[in-house]
Protein backbone atom coordinates (compact mmCIF):
# COMPACT_ATOMS: atom_id res chain seq x y z
CA UNK A 1 0.00 0.00 0.00
CA UNK A 2 1.29 3.45 -0.93
CA UNK A 3 1.36 6.19 1.70
CA UNK A 4 1.31 9.84 0.74
CA UNK A 5 0.38 13.35 1.79
CA UNK A 6 -1.99 15.90 0.32
CA UNK A 7 -1.61 19.61 1.02
CA UNK A 8 -3.73 22.66 0.31
CA UNK A 9 -0.68 24.91 0.88
CA UNK A 10 -2.36 26.44 3.89
CA UNK A 11 -0.80 29.63 5.12
CA UNK A 12 1.50 28.64 7.97
CA UNK A 13 2.15 30.17 11.34
CA UNK A 14 4.75 32.88 10.78
CA UNK A 15 5.99 35.45 13.25
CA UNK A 16 4.33 38.86 12.97
CA UNK A 17 1.32 39.87 10.89
CA UNK A 18 0.45 38.10 7.62
CA UNK A 19 2.39 39.45 4.64
CA UNK A 20 3.70 38.53 1.23
CA UNK A 21 6.95 37.53 2.91
CA UNK A 22 5.15 35.16 5.28
CA UNK A 23 3.33 33.60 2.30
CA UNK A 24 6.70 33.06 0.65
CA UNK A 25 7.99 31.43 3.85
CA UNK A 26 4.94 29.14 3.95
CA UNK A 27 5.51 27.95 0.38
CA UNK A 28 9.20 27.34 0.97
CA UNK A 29 8.39 25.33 4.10
CA UNK A 30 5.92 23.31 2.05
CA UNK A 31 8.71 22.49 -0.41
CA UNK A 32 10.87 21.42 2.55
CA UNK A 33 8.09 19.04 3.62
CA UNK A 34 7.79 17.54 0.14
CA UNK A 35 11.54 17.02 0.08
CA UNK A 36 11.42 15.32 3.49
CA UNK A 37 8.54 13.08 2.35
CA UNK A 38 10.73 11.97 -0.57
CA UNK A 39 13.70 11.33 1.72
CA UNK A 40 11.72 9.09 4.12
CA UNK A 41 10.24 6.99 1.33
CA UNK A 42 6.65 8.21 1.01
CA UNK A 43 5.11 7.34 -2.34
CA UNK A 44 3.17 10.44 -3.35
CA UNK A 45 2.63 14.11 -2.52
CA UNK A 46 -0.45 15.94 -3.77
CA UNK A 47 -1.22 19.66 -3.98
CA UNK A 48 -4.82 20.84 -4.02
CA UNK A 49 -6.39 23.74 -5.89
CA UNK A 50 -8.28 26.51 -4.13
CA UNK A 51 -9.01 30.16 -4.76
CA UNK A 52 -9.44 31.30 -1.14
CA UNK A 53 -7.35 33.64 1.03
CA UNK A 54 -6.27 30.95 3.51
CA UNK A 55 -4.63 28.72 0.86
CA UNK A 56 -1.67 29.29 -1.50
CA UNK A 57 -2.44 26.51 -4.02
CA UNK A 58 -4.23 28.37 -6.83
CA UNK A 59 -1.38 27.36 -9.20
CA UNK A 60 -0.56 23.82 -8.04
CA UNK A 61 1.56 22.76 -11.01
CA UNK A 62 4.06 25.53 -10.20
CA UNK A 63 4.46 24.16 -6.67
CA UNK A 64 4.80 20.61 -8.00
CA UNK A 65 7.38 21.67 -10.58
CA UNK A 66 9.45 23.33 -7.85
CA UNK A 67 9.14 20.14 -5.81
CA UNK A 68 10.25 18.04 -8.80
CA UNK A 69 13.58 19.83 -8.81
CA UNK A 70 14.16 18.95 -5.14
CA UNK A 71 13.01 15.31 -5.15
CA UNK A 72 14.01 12.04 -6.82
CA UNK A 73 11.43 9.28 -6.25
CA UNK A 74 8.14 10.61 -4.88
CA UNK A 75 5.21 10.88 -7.28
CA UNK A 76 3.75 14.38 -7.67
CA UNK A 77 0.03 14.82 -8.14
CA UNK A 78 -2.86 17.23 -7.92
CA UNK A 79 -5.32 16.79 -5.08
CA UNK A 80 -7.57 17.71 -6.79
CA UNK A 81 -7.46 19.60 -10.08
CA UNK A 82 -10.81 21.44 -10.29
CA UNK A 83 -11.41 20.31 -13.84
CA UNK A 84 -14.87 21.92 -14.11
CA UNK A 85 -13.22 25.36 -13.98
CA UNK A 86 -10.17 24.58 -16.13
CA UNK A 87 -9.30 24.17 -19.80
CA UNK A 88 -8.43 20.48 -20.32
CA UNK A 89 -5.89 21.38 -23.00
CA UNK A 90 -3.93 23.57 -20.56
CA UNK A 91 -4.31 21.03 -17.74
CA UNK A 92 -2.81 18.31 -19.92
CA UNK A 93 0.00 20.56 -21.14
CA UNK A 94 0.90 21.59 -17.59
CA UNK A 95 0.98 18.07 -16.19
CA UNK A 96 2.69 16.67 -19.26
CA UNK A 97 5.41 19.30 -18.76
CA UNK A 98 5.58 18.35 -15.07
CA UNK A 99 6.02 14.73 -16.15
CA UNK A 100 9.00 15.71 -18.30
CA UNK A 101 10.55 17.83 -15.53
CA UNK A 102 10.11 15.06 -12.95
CA UNK A 103 11.26 12.27 -15.27
CA UNK A 104 7.90 10.47 -15.28
CA UNK A 105 6.53 11.13 -11.79
CA UNK A 106 3.45 13.27 -12.53
CA UNK A 107 -0.16 12.30 -11.88
CA UNK A 108 -3.53 14.03 -11.78
CA UNK A 109 -6.46 13.58 -9.47
CA UNK A 110 -9.34 15.42 -11.12
CA UNK A 111 -12.60 16.35 -9.47
CA UNK A 112 -15.35 18.91 -9.22
CA UNK A 113 -14.02 20.50 -6.04
CA UNK A 114 -15.77 21.01 -2.71
CA UNK A 115 -15.61 24.84 -2.80
CA UNK A 116 -17.39 26.98 -5.40
CA UNK A 117 -15.18 30.11 -5.67
CA UNK A 118 -13.69 28.98 -9.00
CA UNK A 119 -17.05 29.25 -10.80
CA UNK A 120 -17.62 33.02 -10.56
CA UNK A 121 -13.86 33.64 -10.77
CA UNK A 122 -13.68 32.02 -14.22
CA UNK A 123 -17.10 33.14 -15.44
CA UNK A 124 -18.85 29.79 -15.06
CA UNK A 125 -22.36 28.95 -13.86
CA UNK A 126 -22.75 26.76 -10.80
CA UNK A 127 -25.87 25.18 -12.29
CA UNK A 128 -23.56 23.59 -14.89
CA UNK A 129 -21.47 21.95 -12.12
CA UNK A 130 -21.71 18.36 -13.32
CA UNK A 131 -22.14 18.99 -17.04
CA UNK A 132 -18.92 21.01 -17.09
CA UNK A 133 -16.99 18.28 -15.34
CA UNK A 134 -18.35 15.46 -17.50
CA UNK A 135 -17.56 17.25 -20.77
CA UNK A 136 -14.10 18.38 -19.69
CA UNK A 137 -13.17 14.94 -18.38
CA UNK A 138 -14.15 13.50 -21.76
CA UNK A 139 -11.86 15.98 -23.51
CA UNK A 140 -8.97 15.43 -21.08
CA UNK A 141 -9.07 11.68 -21.65
CA UNK A 142 -9.25 12.21 -25.42
CA UNK A 143 -6.12 14.40 -25.26
CA UNK A 144 -4.33 11.85 -23.09
CA UNK A 145 -5.01 9.10 -25.60
CA UNK A 146 -4.45 11.03 -28.85
CA UNK A 147 -1.77 13.44 -30.04
CA UNK A 148 -4.18 14.93 -32.58
CA UNK A 149 -7.68 15.59 -31.27
CA UNK A 150 -10.99 16.06 -33.01
CA UNK A 151 -13.67 16.95 -30.47
CA UNK A 152 -16.66 19.21 -29.91
CA UNK A 153 -18.74 20.09 -26.88
CA UNK A 154 -21.01 22.69 -25.29
CA UNK A 155 -18.63 24.69 -23.11
CA UNK A 156 -15.41 24.94 -25.15
CA UNK A 157 -14.56 25.67 -28.81
CA UNK A 158 -14.14 22.54 -30.89
CA UNK A 159 -10.82 20.93 -31.76
CA UNK A 160 -10.37 19.94 -35.38
CA UNK A 161 -7.37 17.68 -35.44
CA UNK A 162 -4.97 20.01 -33.62
CA UNK A 163 -1.92 18.48 -31.97
CA UNK A 164 -1.58 18.85 -28.20
CA UNK A 165 1.99 19.24 -26.90
CA UNK A 166 4.18 18.36 -25.13
CA UNK A 167 3.52 14.65 -24.71
CA UNK A 168 4.44 13.08 -21.35
CA UNK A 169 6.98 10.37 -20.59
CA UNK A 170 4.29 8.16 -19.08
CA UNK A 171 1.88 6.66 -21.56
CA UNK A 172 -0.80 6.97 -20.44
CA UNK A 173 -0.38 9.84 -18.00
CA UNK A 174 -2.03 8.60 -14.77
CA UNK A 175 -5.41 10.26 -14.11
CA UNK A 176 -7.37 9.41 -10.96
CA UNK A 177 -10.94 10.52 -10.33
CA UNK A 178 -11.44 12.25 -6.99
CA UNK A 179 -14.90 11.71 -5.49
CA UNK A 180 -16.86 12.63 -2.38
CA UNK A 181 -20.16 10.88 -1.74
CA UNK A 182 -22.13 11.07 -4.99
CA UNK A 183 -23.05 7.60 -6.36
CA UNK A 184 -22.96 8.84 -9.96
CA UNK A 185 -19.32 9.87 -9.53
CA UNK A 186 -18.33 6.38 -8.37
CA UNK A 187 -20.17 4.78 -11.28
CA UNK A 188 -18.58 7.18 -13.79
CA UNK A 189 -15.08 6.31 -12.54
CA UNK A 190 -15.83 2.60 -12.85
CA UNK A 191 -17.26 2.87 -16.36
CA UNK A 192 -14.18 4.80 -17.48
CA UNK A 193 -11.79 2.41 -15.75
CA UNK A 194 -10.10 5.25 -13.86
CA UNK A 195 -8.48 4.72 -10.45
CA UNK A 196 -10.59 6.19 -7.68
CA UNK A 197 -9.50 8.55 -4.89
CA UNK A 198 -12.21 8.66 -2.21
CA UNK A 199 -12.18 11.70 0.05
CA UNK A 200 -13.48 10.69 3.49
CA UNK A 201 -13.13 13.69 5.78
CA UNK A 202 -15.95 12.92 8.20
CA UNK A 203 -18.25 10.19 9.45
CA UNK A 204 -17.22 6.54 9.35
CA UNK A 205 -15.13 5.19 6.49
CA UNK A 206 -16.94 1.83 6.27
CA UNK A 207 -20.11 3.66 5.22
CA UNK A 208 -18.47 4.30 1.84
CA UNK A 209 -18.26 0.58 1.05
CA UNK A 210 -21.54 0.45 -0.93
CA UNK A 211 -20.27 3.30 -3.12
CA UNK A 212 -16.92 1.59 -3.68
CA UNK A 213 -18.82 -1.58 -4.58
CA UNK A 214 -20.79 0.46 -7.14
CA UNK A 215 -17.49 1.60 -8.63
CA UNK A 216 -16.07 -1.92 -8.88
CA UNK A 217 -19.29 -3.35 -10.33
CA UNK A 218 -19.54 -0.57 -12.93
CA UNK A 219 -15.91 -1.20 -13.88
CA UNK A 220 -16.46 -4.95 -14.13
CA UNK A 221 -19.51 -4.47 -16.36
CA UNK A 222 -17.48 -2.11 -18.58
CA UNK A 223 -14.84 -4.82 -19.03
CA UNK A 224 -12.07 -3.34 -16.88
CA UNK A 225 -9.80 -5.65 -14.91
CA UNK A 226 -9.74 -5.63 -11.08
CA UNK A 227 -6.10 -4.50 -11.24
CA UNK A 228 -7.17 -1.42 -13.19
CA UNK A 229 -9.81 -0.45 -10.62
CA UNK A 230 -7.56 0.89 -7.86
CA UNK A 231 -9.05 2.60 -4.80
CA UNK A 232 -7.23 5.27 -2.82
CA UNK A 233 -8.34 6.90 0.42
CA UNK A 234 -7.81 10.59 1.24
CA UNK A 235 -8.28 11.34 4.94
CA UNK A 236 -7.47 14.04 7.44
CA UNK A 237 -4.68 12.73 9.62
CA UNK A 238 -1.62 13.37 11.75
CA UNK A 239 0.93 11.17 13.48
CA UNK A 240 2.81 11.92 16.71
CA UNK A 241 4.83 9.79 19.12
CA UNK A 242 1.71 9.02 21.19
CA UNK A 243 -1.99 9.01 20.44
CA UNK A 244 -2.64 11.42 23.31
CA UNK A 245 -0.06 13.83 21.94
CA UNK A 246 -1.42 13.58 18.40
CA UNK A 247 -4.97 14.32 19.56
CA UNK A 248 -3.83 17.28 21.65
CA UNK A 249 -1.85 18.72 18.74
CA UNK A 250 -4.51 18.21 16.08
CA UNK A 251 -7.78 19.13 17.79
CA UNK A 252 -7.49 22.91 18.34
CA UNK A 253 -6.65 23.77 14.73
CA UNK A 254 -9.05 21.16 13.35
CA UNK A 255 -11.90 22.61 15.43
CA UNK A 256 -11.10 26.16 14.34
CA UNK A 257 -10.88 25.27 10.64
CA UNK A 258 -14.05 23.20 10.44
CA UNK A 259 -16.07 25.53 12.66
CA UNK A 260 -15.19 28.32 10.20
CA UNK A 261 -16.16 26.19 7.19
CA UNK A 262 -19.29 25.14 9.06
CA UNK A 263 -20.41 28.76 9.36
CA UNK A 264 -20.31 28.99 5.55
CA UNK A 265 -22.20 25.74 5.03
CA UNK A 266 -24.63 25.66 7.92
CA UNK A 267 -22.86 22.99 10.01
CA UNK A 268 -22.81 23.14 13.82
CA UNK A 269 -19.56 24.10 15.57
CA UNK A 270 -17.04 21.30 16.16
CA UNK A 271 -17.05 19.89 19.68
CA UNK A 272 -14.46 17.76 21.45
CA UNK A 273 -16.97 14.89 21.64
CA UNK A 274 -17.51 15.08 17.88
CA UNK A 275 -13.75 15.09 17.28
CA UNK A 276 -13.19 12.13 19.62
CA UNK A 277 -15.80 10.12 17.71
CA UNK A 278 -14.17 10.90 14.35
CA UNK A 279 -10.76 9.95 15.73
CA UNK A 280 -12.08 6.68 17.19
CA UNK A 281 -11.69 3.21 15.70
CA UNK A 282 -14.42 3.58 13.07
CA UNK A 283 -14.12 7.33 12.46
CA UNK A 284 -12.53 8.91 9.41
CA UNK A 285 -9.66 10.79 11.07
CA UNK A 286 -6.24 9.10 10.94
CA UNK A 287 -4.87 10.72 14.09
CA UNK A 288 -2.68 8.90 16.59
CA UNK A 289 0.59 7.13 17.25
CA UNK A 290 2.28 5.25 14.38
CA UNK A 291 0.92 1.94 15.66
CA UNK A 292 -2.61 3.30 16.11
CA UNK A 293 -2.64 4.92 12.68
CA UNK A 294 -1.26 1.84 10.91
CA UNK A 295 -3.94 -0.35 12.52
CA UNK A 296 -6.65 2.10 11.54
CA UNK A 297 -5.46 2.23 7.92
CA UNK A 298 -5.65 -1.56 7.75
CA UNK A 299 -9.17 -1.49 9.23
CA UNK A 300 -10.24 1.09 6.67
CA UNK A 301 -8.70 -0.91 3.85
CA UNK A 302 -10.58 -4.01 4.92
CA UNK A 303 -13.81 -2.04 5.31
CA UNK A 304 -13.52 -0.75 1.72
CA UNK A 305 -12.58 -4.11 0.23
CA UNK A 306 -8.91 -3.19 -0.19
CA UNK A 307 -7.15 0.09 -0.99
CA UNK A 308 -3.86 0.67 -2.82
CA UNK A 309 -3.10 4.17 -1.56
CA UNK A 310 -3.81 6.35 1.48
CA UNK A 311 -3.02 10.07 1.61
CA UNK A 312 -2.96 12.26 4.71
CA UNK A 313 -4.32 15.82 4.69
CA UNK A 314 -2.46 17.36 7.65
CA UNK A 315 -2.26 21.10 7.08
CA UNK A 316 -5.94 21.84 7.74
CA UNK A 317 -5.31 21.80 11.52
CA UNK A 318 -3.03 24.87 11.76
CA UNK A 319 -0.06 22.76 12.85
CA UNK A 320 3.41 24.26 12.89
CA UNK A 321 5.94 23.42 10.20
CA UNK A 322 8.04 21.61 12.80
CA UNK A 323 5.15 19.35 13.86
CA UNK A 324 4.29 18.60 10.23
CA UNK A 325 7.90 17.67 9.49
CA UNK A 326 7.94 15.35 12.51
CA UNK A 327 4.71 13.70 11.38
CA UNK A 328 6.10 13.14 7.88
CA UNK A 329 9.17 11.54 9.44
CA UNK A 330 7.01 9.17 11.50
CA UNK A 331 4.89 8.26 8.47
CA UNK A 332 7.96 7.25 6.52
CA UNK A 333 10.06 5.61 9.24
CA UNK A 334 7.34 3.98 11.37
CA UNK A 335 3.90 3.79 9.71
CA UNK A 336 5.17 2.69 6.29
CA UNK A 337 7.22 -0.25 7.65
CA UNK A 338 4.31 -1.35 9.84
CA UNK A 339 2.00 -1.51 6.80
CA UNK A 340 4.61 -3.34 4.73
Amino acid sequence: MQIGIDSFAAKGRQEGSPSINSDAASLNQLLDRIERADQVGLAVFGIGEHHRPEFLDSAPTLILAAAAARTRQIRLTSAVTVLSAADPVRVFQQFSTLDLISNGRAELVVGRGSFTEAFPLFGLKLKDYDALFSEKLDLLLAIRDNEFVTWSGQFRPALNGEGIYPRPIQNPLPIWLGVGGTPQSFVRAGMLGLPLMVAVIGGETHRFRPLVDLYREAGRRAGHSPEQLQVGLHSLGYVAATTEGAMADFYPGYAATFTKIGRERGWPPVTKAHFDALAGKQGALLVGSPEEVAQKILRHSEALGGISRVTFQMDSAELSHEKLMSSIELLGTHVRPLLQ
